[in-house]
């Protein structure tokens, strides 16, 4: 339908003056009439005549305004569509489809496009999309690059009522559409810039040899100068390509500092040097692994040096042979797909007992406890820090809200009617409220605040223990004033049982207390089967000394019918994806109250199948989805879990998942599987 054009805004006003006066006239007049009839009429037939002659004035003329208001609107329209076509800064037209309506002569240059282009501006820019447009908010940062330029598209909208609520000489009808304007500003040369000034800060690396001292001990002593000087040649090498500072600071010890617009390359490198070093060989056994924290994006030297300190504690604390990078708060993980070397000197259990007594006999009361949905090396690991405090006189308690179905056997153990405190054990509201800034807070078997049985009580004081043997994360108990973390234990309780040996000489673990303990191991080792090592043997022997009993606990541990079947048709149904995993759901009926561990026990019993390197059980428990992950020896299921935001150790790994179903996590592990599989961090 056509629409009619009418005079509007100061135009109209102008047009109409005549009129007003008119009307003023004629309000003049009235009260001449009053006064002398004979001069009212003379200024009425004046207003008569002056309304006919100026209407007479504005008909004749009416015509020829109009045509000289479009014609200065035409020569007006015309300078500003020249000057925009000549715009120095590329700038085009767009419509509410998003639609290029038109351009001016620099944009059409620079995306070498002619003005008859009508398509969508996502077709050019594909980042500036008619969503994006469509927002309300101003959009004047968007990168957008062409070519080998780099632009910042700054966007905004023109509607027609904006436009014409001031200084309307037409006015228009439907004012709910707009038109967009956009500007490209060329940013090439300042982001060069940027990334020159980014590329040329220093990168603070530290560079440690995990098992300095055992390597030396593996070779012949004439041999041990040579086995030191080919790592040194090795390290000194790899980064002296690099434009890089290299200061051995220690014997095991080196400092790094180059370029950031080298790290790039290491990253894509994959940090080649940790297995370059392990080719050295000179008679020695134990091949050479290194740990590296690399520290960026600090404020200062001081900062990024501080980074690498805290990057190589994570590295360390993950098991080493392996790089940490610290850019900030991003953390990113290299390496560590070799199994960690056991220790074989105790040295660091009776420092870290020693410390323990310590911090003990200074607090007033004790609580004690582990991660979520209990298990037994958790439980195991925690009567022994208990039996630790009850030797010291230390009032203590065992944080414990669920108890499993394969716990509550031996919990049975430790009740009043055998001697122990009704306390002894307490849920999480009760240690809230009990503990204050006099306790002493000790974590075992987990190392991350959130998977903590009550995460609020590690807020209650500013004495924290940890006990773990899990390869840390980013996430982590960073307030800790003593964290004991050794990767190559078997389970937490193999590291208390060594700690009680050096913390006093007059402690005597009770029978039910040593096969608490006792057990812990033998879950985490599935029956010594896995994670095994000389001391791990010695820790069994010491608890076997205390009165741990293996019959005893092998009854303590059985399973009932509804778990055992559970775990039966994990396996049963287990299905095998790229021909080497093994991937189930474990079924969480009502009758199976610890469906978790049915499901851990199910990824223990598919790695008995010929052909399957790493097991993946999924159990759908409490709203998330629990995934419990194992391994023989092939497969590094932790960095695999890590992938899914959760963790572990080589062969022994878990993750949870929530808002997803079993199918969609169950996919998540096969993308995962896939990707990782294409970047060459696993191999089948």
């Amino acid at each position: 339908m056509k629409k009619k054009n009418h005079p509007g805004g100061p135009l109209k006003n102008y047009m109409n003056w005549p009129l007003m006066l008119t009307i003023l006239l004629v309000l003049m007049n009235i009260p001449l009439y009053y006064f002398d009839r004979t001069a009212g009429i003379c200024v009425s037939v004046f207003a008569a005549l002056y309304f006919l002659i100026m209407l007479g004035i504005f008909l004749a003329n009416k015509s020829a305004m109009r045509n000289e208001v479009i014609s200065f609107a035409t020569q007006y329209g015309t300078v500003q569509k020249k000057l925009l076509n000549e715009f120095e800064i590329p700038y085009a037209l767009l419509d509410y489809n998003s639609k290029i309506l038109w351009m001016n002569e620099t944009f059409s240059r620079i995306t070498e496009k002619d003005k008859e282009y009508h398509k969508s501006i996502a077709t050019i820019f594909p980042s500036i999309t008619r969503e994006l447009l469509e927002k309300e908010e101003h959009n004047d940062h968007i990168k957008v690059e062409w070519k080998d330029r780099v632009y910042r598209a700054s966007v905004g909208k023109i509607y027609f009522d904006e436009e014409t609520a001031e200084g309307n000489l037409i006015e228009l009808e439907q004012k709910d559409q707009f038109l967009t304007a956009l500007y490209l500003f060329d940013e090439t040369e300042l982001h060069e810039s940027i990334q020159e000034i980014r590329d040329q800060q220093l990168v603070a690396m530290l560079i440690y040899i995990d098992n300095y001292e055992e390597a030396l001990e593996s070779v012949e002593e004439v041999k041990r100068s040579l086995l030191v000087a080919l790592v040194d040649r090795k390290v000194s090498k790899y980064f002296s390509d690099r434009d890089s500072i290299i200061k051995k600071i220690e014997k095991d010890k080196y400092f790094v500092a180059f370029k950031q617009k080298y790290l790039e390359a290491l990253i894509e490198d994959k940090f080649s040097i940790l297995e370059d070093v392990k080719t050295v060989k000179v008679g020695n056994e134990m091949a050479v692994t290194l740990s590296i924290g690399v520290g960026v994006s600090g404020n200062s030297y001081n900062q990024k040096y501080e980074y690498a300190r805290m990057a190589i504690d994570l590295a360390l604390g993950r098991g080493g042979d392996q790089v940490v990078v610290k850019e900030g708060e991003k953390i990113s993980y290299f390496g560590g797909k070799s199994r960690q070397v056991e220790k074989m000197t105790r040295v660091k259990a009776r420092v870290k007992a020693h410390a323990l007594r310590e911090i003990l006999e200074s607090r007033e009361e004790v609580f004690i406890m582990g991660h979520s949905i209990s298990d037994m090396d958790a439980f195991g690991s925690a009567i022994g820090i208990y039996c630790a405090a009850q030797v010291l006189g230390k009032k203590a308690h065992i944080v414990l809200d669920e108890v499993t179905s394969s716990l509550r056997p031996m919990k049975e153990c430790f009740t009043e009617e055998k001697g122990y405190p009704a306390d002894m054990f307490v849920r999480s509201e009760r240690a809230l409220e009990m503990a204050d800034y006099r306790s002493v807070v000790v974590v075992v078997d987990t190392n991350r605040p959130n998977y903590t049985e009550c995460p609020e009580l590690l807020k209650k004081t500013k004495t924290i223990v940890v006990f773990d043997h899990h390869r840390q994360s980013s996430e982590v108990i960073d307030n800790a004033v003593l964290s004991y973390i050794e990767t190559y234990a078997s389970s937490t309780c193999e590291m208390v049982a060594e700690v009680l040996q050096y913390f006093n000489e007059n402690i005597h673990l009770k029978p039910n207390e040593a096969d608490s303990i006792y057990a812990g191991i033998l879950i985490d080792t599935n029956n010594f089967m896995t994670k095994t090592g000389v001391r791990t043997f010695e820790a069994a022997a010491y608890l076997r000394r205390c009165g741990a009993e293996v019959t005893r606990v092998r009854k303590l541990l059985r399973d009932d019918m509804a778990a055992y079947k559970a775990r039966a048709e994990a396996v049963r149904h287990a299905e095998v994806y790229r021909g080497a995993f093994a991937i189930s759901i474990c079924p969480a009926d009502r009758d199976v109250e610890s469906p978790t561990i049915a499901g851990a026990q199910a990824a223990n019993e598919l790695l008995n199948i010929v052909g399957i390197k790493a097991s993946f059980v999924l159990t759908e428990y409490n709203e998330k989805i629990y995934i419990s992950s194992r391994s023989i020896d092939e497969i590094n299921v932790q960095l695999i879990m890590e992938r899914l935001g959760g963790g572990g150790h080589l062969n022994v790994a878990g993750a949870q998942m929530k808002d997803c179903t079993v199918s969609e996590a169950k996919r998540r592990i096969q993308v995962t599987l896939d990707k990782m599989l294409e970047e060459g961090d696993i191999e089948v």
